[in-house]
Order: structure tokens, then C-alpha cells, then sequence
């Protein structure tokens, strides 16, 4: 069977959240951007990352040994809470400079947090040394159920939203962008899909613009989410359907975090904050269209929050 984002939206749709679809008449005005957002940081964990970590689970048989992954917070607590559910333990190894309350989340989930050196190789030693010990590996990003589960964003968006012109999501290994980039180009092939990523962090944009994946990563930003390097997988799709990725500061970053305060009263984490500072950094681009952001998360310290806004 192929696995697509609506077989992954019929397995999971009564275990997750249908997150709502805001705008704002104020930040449309103050922009001059026809704006629909996206809501996943009021999905369950919160972060778009429940989907995919619960259609990867669901799929697993019932002897399941336990799963494994690697994550900077929101996967690894997505995982943590779907493998409960269905019995199975969950090992998640994390860079020992995650968010404190990211860390925290995983093992409220039930997880078993495994510290690593901030870098990917580490982070993909520490997994595979799980996966030694008999773990069932779901890998954050590069893994077709994840990229499936992720994708189910977009049937839902286009669903609440059936006139969107353009969806515009944050990348950083690239499970959600090639999810509802696939998802789009079956059920709205008109809809234009476009990338959003830290100029810090910018593995993604420039993979796409050279034709291959890079190899030297090094990021650095405020968010955390998307420090990972973007994954072969998730690569392979957005260049075929040839994805355009826009990078910005940390700056327009801190900016779209503290408008979503103000005109949705919305609390995202810098990760979610960085489609709208796109699509803000590139205005002429979305001029006269209708523009669907997807908020991917909102797992962020009060202190954060408030040293931000």
C-alpha cells in the first residue's frame, strides 16, 4: 500500500488533535498579507510532531521491544507519548544543551532521555546504540511514516481552508515540509509550498539551491527545532517538486514571535515563529494571496518567552 499523508490521516485521526485554522484582522492590516494560520502548537505535546510519531507507532506490531530517536524535545516527547499509549517504552536521545523544559517533556511522557554532544553524528551514534540493544528505531524527519503523519497538517489545512494560495512551513530535517509537500501536490496542486529556515541554520536552502545535500552544519539559533540536518529523504522530495526555502535573522525570528503575541495572542516557540518571519521577510513574494502559515510548535520556558517579547 502506498503510504500517503491521507492512509496516515484515516489511521490517526481520532487520536489527534484537528488544530484550529486563526487570522487577524490587525496583522492582515498591519502587513497587507491575507494571513491563515495554522495552529499546531495547540496540537497534543505540543507540536505538529504528535502526527507522525502517532502514525509511526500505530504501525508497529503489538511485540514491539520498546522505540527509539534522536530529538532536540518535540519528537522525542511526541514519541514518548504515542508509544505509551500503546505500551512500549521510549529512549530518546538528546544534545545536552535542549531546552530544559523540552528535556522535561520527554520524561513526563514516560521517556528515558539519553544526553549526547550537540552535533548530528552523536546524536545518530547515540540511536544506533539503541537500536544495538534491540530498539525499534523512528527517526524524527527521515522515516515515510513520519513524513506521512507530518503531511496530514496540510489535508487538514486544505480542508478548513480550501482557498489558500501558498502554505508556508518551518524546515529543519524536513519531515513536515515534505509531508505537506506531498500532501499538497495530490489534493491542491495549485497551492504553493515554500520553505522557512534560520539564516543560522540554513543546511536546507542551500542543499535545494546546490542540487544536493550538504554536508557541513553548523547551526546556530534561536531555534531549536530546527538545528537538525535536513534528511536524504526529505531532501529527495522537495527537490523534485523543486521547494523554494527563505532564510531569516534571528531577529525576524524574535519579530514574528512577539506579533503572534500581540495580534493571536498565541504563545510559539522561535522554531513556529519562523514561517510568518518569511513570509514577512519576503512580502512582495505573497502580495495579494492568501497565505496559510503553519505555527508548528509552542514548547518554550516562560523565562524565554519573556526575555523575547
Amino acid at each position: 500500500m502506498d503510504i500517503t499523508p491521507s492512509v496516515a490521516l484515516a489511521e490517526i485521526a481520532g487520536r489527534i488533535r484537528r488544530t484550529p485554522v486563526m487570522t487577524s484582522e490587525s496583522l492582515n492590516r498591519l502587513t497587507g498579507i491575507d494571513f491563515l494560520f495554522k495552529c499546531e502548537q495547540l496540537q497534543k505535546t505540543g507540536s505538529f510532531k504528535f502526527r507522525g510519531a502517532s502514525f509511526a507507532v500505530s504501525q508497529l506490531p503489538d511485540d514491539c521491544p520498546g522505540v527509539a530517536t534522536h530529538s532536540s524535545g518535540n519528537h522525542g516527547a511526541a514519541l514518548a507519548a504515542a508509544a505509551a499509549a500503546r505500551g512500549f517504552s521510549a529512549d530518546v536521545v538528546m544534545p545536552e544543551n535542549a531546552v530544559a523544559s523540552k528535556v522535561e517533556a520527554v520524561r513526563a511522557y514516560g521517556g528515558t532521555v539519553h544526553f549526547c554532544a550537540p552535533n548530528q553524528a552523536s546524536r545518530e551514534a547515540g540511536l544506533q546504540a539503541l537500536i544495538d540493544q534491540g530498539k525499534t528505531a523512528i527517526p524524527p524527519y527521515d522515516h515515510e511514516h513520519i513524513i506521512a503523519g507530518q503531511g496530514t497538517v496540510a489535508l487538514e489545512f486544505l480542508a478548513q481552508a480550501s482557498d489558500l494560495d501558498d502554505i508556508v512551513a518551518p524546515i529543519g530535517g524536513g519531515g513536515l515540509l515534505s509531508g505537506i509537500t506531498l500532501a499538497a501536490a495530490r489534493v491542491a496542486p495549485h497551492v504553493r509550498v515554500t520553505g522557512a529556515e534560520p539564516a543560522g541554520a540554513d543546511d536546507a536552502a542551500r542543499s535545494l539551491a546546490d542540487g544536493e545535500r550538504v554536508s557541513d552544519h553548523d547551526p546556530q539559533t534561536i531555534a531549536d527545532g530546527l538545528r537538525a540536518l535536513i534528511g536524504t529523504r526529505n531532501f529527495a522530495v522537495l527537490s523534485a517538486h523543486g521547494i523554494a526555502v527563505i532564510t531569516v535573522s534571528e531577529a525576524q525570528i524574535i519579530e514574528a514571535m512577539t506579533l503572534a503575541w500581540r495580534h493571536l495572542k498565541q504563545v510559539i516557540e522561535p522554531s513556529g515563529a519562523v514561517p510568518l518571519a518569511a513570509v514577512l521577510a519576503e512580502r512582495e513574494r505573497f502580495t495579494g494571496r492568501r497565505v496559510g502559515v503553519v505555527l508548528s510548535g509552542g514548547n518554550l520556558e516562560v523565562g524565554a518567552l519573556l526575555r523575547h517579547l
